[in-house]
């Protein structure tokens, strides 16, 4: 139990740190520059009108196409995108080691 804490206790202050120096902002828009940028987001655009086309717009709600959708979003992330926000967040680690 302790390591779980010890972890999330971890993240958090990561989290922080991400926040508060802005770096956080700065690694969402780049998410969000490489989804556009490699069809991400048209995919999963395509994805959601195939589930309201097949479930009927009027048997679909939000909660419902977020958790239909939301497992293929995931896996549609490019590898290269998911290395890139990693070794992002990385080197913005080894600056900050003093956490």
């Amino acid at each position: 139990l302790s390591k779980m804490n010890k972890d999330a206790q971890m993240r958090a202050t990561i989290n922080q740190k991400l926040i508060e120096t802005g770096e956080r902002e700065r690694l969402k828009e780049l998410l969000r520059a490489k989804l556009i940028e490699c069809g991400w987001k048209d995919q999963l655009k395509a994805h959601c009108k195939d589930v309201i086309k097949e479930k009927g717009l009027e048997h679909v709600t939000v909660d419902d196409l977020v958790a239909e959708i939301t497992p293929k979003g995931r896996a549609l992330v490019p590898d290269s995108v998911k290395k890139e926000l990693l070794q992002r967040i990385r080197t913005f680690l080894a600056q900050h080691a003093s956490l």
